[in-house]
C-alpha cells in the first residue's frame, strides 16, 4: 500500500487533522499526524483491516533546537501480514512537549516512551508509569536535549555532578582542534 492512499483514508478518518507526507530518502512510507490527533490515527493504523498495523516496533524523538517545533517524535509501525513498514511523525513545541500515550493501543509503548521521556524530557499523558528508565534516579534534566548540559572529561564521584564549566569546556574544545590539525 502507498502512502497516498493511507493518507486518504486517515483524512477521511480525522477531516479536521492537517495529516501530511513526507519526503523520505530511503523510501518508507513517512507521514505527519498533529499530536492532537495522534491517538485516533494510531488506532486507525492498528484496527482498519486495510493497515493491520499491529506492531509499534520503534519509537524515538530528535531535538531540532533552537528551532521551533523542537521536536519531533517518530513512530515506526509494521504490519505483519502485508509486510510494510510506516514511519509517523509527531511536532512538538519545545514548552509544551507532551502527547498522548500508546499504552492502550500498543503495551509495548510503555518501556519506549520512559525511555523518550527519560532522554529528552517528552512528557505522555495518562502514561501508567512514566519514571526514570536509563539514568540513576536522581539525575536532573534529560541528557539527548541539545540545551543539556555538556558533561564530559572528568572523574566521576558518587556525590558529584559531571559538569565542566564554559571555560573548561572552550579550552577542552580548542585543545581537540589543535590536535586534530
Amino acid at each position: 500500500m502507498d502512502p497516498d492512499a493511507i493518507l486518504g483514508i486517515l483524512q477521511g478518518v480525522l477531516p479536521d487533522a492537517s495529516i501530511e507526507r513526507a519526503v523520505s530518502l530511503d523510501l518508507q512510507p513517512t507521514l505527519y499526524v498533529p499530536a492532537d490527533a495522534i491517538v485516533t490515527a494510531m488506532r486507525t493504523l492498528r484496527d482498519r483491516p486495510e493497515f493491520r498495523f499491529a506492531v509499534l516496533a520503534e519509537l524515538t524523538a530528535t531535538d531540532y533546537w533552537p528551532r521551533e517545533p523542537r521536536f519531533e517524535l517518530t513512530y515506526i509501525l509494521l504490519s505483519v501480514e502485508l509486510r510494510l513498514r510506516l514511519r509517523v511523525k509527531v511536532r512538538l513545541a519545545g514548552d509544551a512537549a507532551h502527547v498522548s500515550t500508546m499504552t492502550a493501543i500498543w503495551p509495548s509503548a510503555n518501556w519506549l516512551e520512559r525511555e523518550v521521556w527519560d532522554l529528552f524530557g517528552i512528557e505522555f499523558d495518562g502514561h501508567p508509569d512514566l519514571r526514570r528508565l536509563l539514568m540513576p534516579d536522581d539525575w536532573e534534566g534529560h541528557p539527548l536535549r541539545k540545551d543539556s548540559p555538556v558533561q564530559i572529561r572528568m572523574k566521576p564521584e558518587t556525590a558529584q555532578a559531571l559538569q565542566v564549566t564554559a571555560e573548561e569546556f572552550r579550552a577542552n574544545v580548542e585543545k581537540d582542534r589543535r590536535a586534530r590539525h
